[in-house]
């Protein structure tokens, strides 16, 4: 099973990434995670580029490609193969992501934005997608706490940079794209402590992956 993390910046998906992977180990299923961009060796030279703040300047289709350039390499050298073998796969971003920060929040075209991902992406769709759902302005605010205090690098900063509308945005995208495909969204209140949350996400994971002998 393919499971995917959404959510705005400081939203916890990278604090939930371990819990999930302890709580479905514990109920017996082999689990690999893995994140976008920069899952493969090819895809962290891509992640410096994107998230780079100088490169500030570079065009929204542009970043488009370079998104899935990445997640070509990450589906055909990481997601396929470990699904193949039978793993539970969990990534930190995927498709949605780019959908709501291309599509919601630059203005690219949507249709373009898929019509791209099932010509060079295989069209991979994600079993269940856990989007962690926060107001940006306590988002952004964890986000540059983590920042200043080291816990994450000034040089992956350009999405923080962003002005808050653009964040508002892409929240708005996300409940959007629940919306149209509930079957496969769960919404996770992220702003209680990340116990809660955890709590939140394993009631939603256990009746999809009951206990094995």
């Amino acid at each position: 099973m393919f499971i995917t993390l959404e959510g705005i910046e400081g939203s916890g998906k990278s604090t939930q990434l371990e819990n999930i992977v302890a709580f479905l180990r514990t109920r017996g299923y082999e689990c690999v995670t893995s994140r976008e961009p920069g899952g493969t060796p090819v895809g962290a030279q891509i992640r410096k580029v994107l998230l780079d703040p100088s490169n500030a300047g570079l065009d929204a289709t542009a970043e488009l490609l370079l998104y899935n350039a990445d997640r070509v390499q990450h589906i055909r050298s990481v997601i396929q193969p470990h699904l193949a073998a039978g793993r539970v796969v969990v990534c930190d971003r995927f498709f949605d992501a780019t959908m709501v920060y291309q599509g919601y929040a630059r203005g690219v075209d949507k249709a373009m934005i898929r019509a791209l991902h099932r010509l060079v992406c295989d069209d991979l769709q994600p079993d269940l997608t856990l989007l962690f759902d926060l107001d940006p302005h306590i988002g952004l605010g964890r986000a540059w706490r983590e920042i200043d205090s080291g816990g994450r690098t000034q040089g992956e900063s350009r999405f923080e940079q962003e002005k808050l509308a653009f964040h508002q945005a892409v929240r708005d995208g996300y409940l959007d794209m629940a919306r149209l495909e509930p079957h496969r969204f769960r919404i996770i209140p992220a702003d209680q402590d990340p116990q809660a949350v955890a709590r939140c996400v394993e009631a939603q994971l256990a009746p999809v992956f009951p206990e094995r002998p």
